[in-house]
């Protein structure tokens, strides 16, 4: 599958490489709609000296974690929660009847390399939070910890939203409420939302093991829940469990699937 998976997104790759200035022009959109997000978190901290609690480079580097994790598996993998485009259209069809694993089929189609200019950008971020921070080695070996477990977890979001439009074909609205819109969530500490939304996004989405709780564990600051800081270190065991249930709810699609009837 994984070979399947870089053949296609190769082959989108080179067709848009054809194409350079308007590549170069995507990229550089992305880029600049990745900084929007900072200038933001700039003005915040231009009338106020923390936020929660947190100051600015904590600020950055729970920013960092997150934006990079989500923005290499909306790169990668976002087009999963595209399917609805598919189903309409009849092209599933083709996808099933090829001895190639579906979800990669519909994961590498149309891939954007030009999303490579989010990607850089939340990577500078959070190297310039990493470099203000003063975190011990001891702890900052969960930080690539912390960008794999968020891409597994985002990566399980975008497969349980396509594996709902199976359901809901004319909503993938829907989908993009949790997975754009829990990415938006993960931009600040949780600690400025009500603590029965944190809760939520611990227990039920485990959104918080993006960068959240494994976060207050590098930066070695106390769970506003309670919570041991140890918890921080369950993100990988989070972001396996949601993935085995997005391959569940995945698999569930693809056997419900009755074709378009076109």
């Amino acid at each position: 599958m994984i070979r399947t998976y870089a053949l296609l997104a190769w082959a989108w790759t080179r067709a848009a490489a054809q194409y350079r200035v308007s590549f170069a022009l995507m990229a550089a959109g992305a880029f600049v709609i990745g900084g929007l997000d900072i200038a933001v978190i700039w003005v915040i901290f231009a009338n106020t000296d923390s936020l929660a609690g947190f100051g600015p480079a904590e600020v950055m580097f729970l920013y960092g974690t997150s934006e990079l994790a989500f923005a290499i598996s909306d790169m990668l993998f976002g087009n999963v929660d595209r399917i609805s485009q598919h189903i309409k259209a009849g092209t599933l069809d083709v996808m099933l009847v090829r001895p190639v694993a579906t979800w990669a089929q519909v994961a590498a189609d149309r891939f954007g390399p030009h999303r490579i200019g989010r990607v850089v950008m939340a990577a500078a971020v959070l190297g310039v939070a990493l470099a203000r921070l003063d975190i011990p080695l001891g702890r900052a070996w969960m930080v690539p910890v912390m960008v794999v477990s968020g891409i597994v977890i985002f990566t399980s979001m975008f497969t349980l939203g396509g594996a709902l439009q199976f359901l809901l074909t004319d909503a993938p609205e829907v989908a993009n409420a949790f997975t754009y819109g829990g990415a938006m969530l993960n931009q600040y500490p949780l600690s400025v939302y009500d603590p029965r939304i944190v809760q939520g996004l611990t227990y039920v989405l485990p959104l918080a093991f993006v960068n959240w709780r494994p976060g207050l564990y590098v930066l070695d600051r106390p769970d506003p829940l309670g919570l041991p800081s140890w918890t921080g270190l369950l993100a990988p065991a989070a972001a396996l469990a949601l993935a085995a249930v997005a391959a569940l709810a995945w698999r569930a699609g693809i056997r419900r699937y009755r074709s378009t009837g076109s």
